[in-house]
């Protein structure tokens, strides 16, 4: 009985440690932010950018949605996602293109030259002569 509860706390604490684990929150809160950005955006698409290609693409008076091809193929809700889907990819685009830039900005900014061969070396030299100089002075002083 008491390996099966070992067995069950051991599999709920790692459940809880994966469960909680940075990746998979930050995982679960983008799918959510991606649900309701894909909401905005065929919102965006059916009441304000459709209405203005409606009157280019109507086939004989028939609004863009309602466009069916044979029994049941309806060509105008799939033209509807295709714009969606390309809306959505843009703005993506855009935002992962601005962030790499922010993100080299913030490279360049924080990358230090590195210190030039010569000056490392006479640095050290220094402080071995300054560590060398202390040595005879306490020597002379003793002696």
């Amino acid at each position: 009985m008491t390996r099966v509860r070992r067995r069950a706390t051991g599999f709920l604490r790692d459940f809880q440690e994966f469960a909680l684990k940075g990746n998979v929150v930050d995982l679960a809160i983008a799918v959510i932010i991606g649900t309701a950005f894909g909401k905005i955006i065929s919102s965006f698409v059916e009441d304000v950018i459709m209405p203005l290609i409606n009157p280019l693409v109507a086939v004989s008076g028939k609004d863009w949605r309602t466009i069916t091809v044979g029994p049941g193929i309806a060509l105008g809700k799939f033209f509807g996602s295709i714009v969606d889907f390309l809306i959505i990819a843009l703005i993506l685009f855009l935002a992962i293109r601005a962030l790499q830039r922010f993100k080299r900005q913030e490279e360049v900014t924080e990358e230090t030259p590195p210190p030039e061969p010569q000056l490392l070396a006479q640095e050290r030299l220094t402080d071995a002569l300054d560590r060398l100089t202390e040595t005879i002075e306490a020597r002379i002083e003793r002696g």
